[in-house]
């Protein structure tokens, strides 16, 4: 069954604009052709003179010819984007997230995506274990890289462990696939004590260096395990003896790969260095930040960023009193950020509040997992009339929901408090502190 490519939005002064093209009118064909998915449109779409063919609101069909410049957008947004259904995950593995969560959560939560194209625009990652061989060709003919793949481990038998599926087992003869293509790939390595670690990441990680350089980055992550894992296999996470030994075993392999591919090519997670006691490296050493969506350097670049700022001196009067929300992971970071604020701006007062993860468990430490209901347990009548700060990685991306559908206006009522949404960005963070007070 065909899914219609129903128009949601028209940007202004676009091409589709300027044709008069409308929302709830339907867009049939390019260049003749039908719309398999976004990816065939956005290639289709990329030449300089394209027919398009419309279905109006109104019924009517109407056939238009386009000049362009090459790689010019349209400007529509569509009702699904990815004008195909999602590929979900066929895949039960040992520690998938979504099969750690309580009931009751909202319904986005629960699915389970596998699907290239939203590797390719959402920085998604997948595993590989439904994609087809023409899957593959128009990966490698549109050139749609970076990839981002969940590797986990190149062993076929414990892959097949870890992801209870035998499609699972052919890993390395689908990533060998894209070999000699100019596609480039960031891998995931999401890492269980006494299962995927220790030998079995070596060997990962030294049949990942073979195919480089279409293998990008190899980004190692613990295990996040909740307390809703009745019924699900046991698995351990990692503490300080632990994590220095992961740390240990990745350095000793980028000292290495420093000298003969210019790369670190293995990055760890922050939260092994917080864990172990450690330092975390310096901004070079992430390079481009290629995995900075899997908490890879974060704290870096933010702290990074936030001394950029510093370096700068504001015009205007400097004053206020902001309480920042954080989790336990940032939360020595965090105060070490707000007494270098403070130091330079005295007239300023933070506090941070480090949040206990009591829905998920303990266990979860990351501010991107905090839920409304425990902000507004750990804080209630402490904190009122007062600027509250958050980071935007605990609410759902472009609205003001937090996990537990608790929203910001919950947490403003019931706190009597003002919340702000910072970006996880440095520049941000400071703009919001030095622009003003609660009024």
């Amino acid at each position: 069954m065909m899914i219609e490519n129903k128009i949601i939005n028209v940007k202004k002064n676009s091409i589709a604009d300027e044709l008069d093209i409308g929302v709830g009118d339907i867009l049939l064909s390019v260049n003749n052709r039908l719309i398999e998915d976004v990816i065939d449109y956005k290639y289709m779409i990329s030449d300089n003179h394209i027919e398009l063919k419309v279905k109006k609101n109104n019924g009517d069909l109407y056939e238009y010819e386009v000049e362009k410049e090459i790689d010019e957008d349209l400007g529509m947004d569509f009702e699904n984007p990815l004008m195909d259904k999602i590929k979900t995950c066929t895949n039960k593995c040992v520690f998938c997230f979504i099969d750690q969560l309580p009931r009751n959560l909202r319904s986005s939560l629960y699915i389970k995506d596998d699907d290239t194209r939203l590797s390719f625009l959402s920085g998604n990652y997948l595993t590989l274990t439904n994609l087809k061989e023409k899957d593959i060709d128009k990966i490698i003919r549109y050139g749609l890289s970076p990839l981002k793949v969940s590797v986990h481990t190149t062993n076929p038998d414990l892959r097949f462990e870890m992801l209870k599926n035998k499609k699972a087992k052919n890993i390395m003869e689908l990533l060998n696939k894209f070999k000699g293509s100019s596609i480039e790939i960031d891998t995931q390595i999401v890492l269980c004590k006494n299962l995927n670690d220790g030998k079995e990441l070596q060997k990962t990680i030294d049949d990942l260096r073979g195919l480089q350089p279409n293998i990008r980055s190899v980004a190692v992550v613990p295990v996040g395990l909740t307390k809703f894992r009745k019924g699900l296999p046991k698995l351990y996470g990692f503490d300080k003896i632990s994590s220095s030994r992961v740390i240990d075993l990745i350095e000793n392999y980028n000292k290495i790969y420093k000298d003969e591919i210019n790369t670190n090519f293995v990055f760890l997670s922050d939260e092994f260095y917080i864990n172990a006691g450690r330092e975390i490296p310096t901004n070079e050493y992430y390079e481009k930040y290629q995995q900075i969506e899997n908490g890879v350097g974060m704290t870096r670049l933010f702290n990074w960023e936030i001394s950029q700022e510093l370096n700068k001196n504001f015009k205007n009067k400097v004053n206020g009193e902001y309480h920042i929300i954080t989790g336990e992971l940032a939360y020595d970071n965090m105060k070490k950020i707000a007494n270098k604020i403070q130091n330079k701006y005295p007239k300023i007062k933070l506090e941070v509040h480090k949040i206990i993860n009591n829905f998920f468990g303990h266990s979860i430490t990351v501010s991107g997992l905090l839920t409304g209901v425990d902000i507004i347990n750990q804080l209630k009548g402490k904190l009122e009339n007062k600027n509250l700060i958050i980071p935007n990685n605990m609410i759902k991306f472009n609205e003001d929901v937090f996990l537990d559908d608790v929203r910001i206006r919950d947490v403003e009522r019931e706190l009597k408090s003002r919340v702000i949404v910072s970006k996880v960005e440095g520049k941000n963070f400071m703009k919001l502190i030095l622009g003003g007070t609660y009024e």
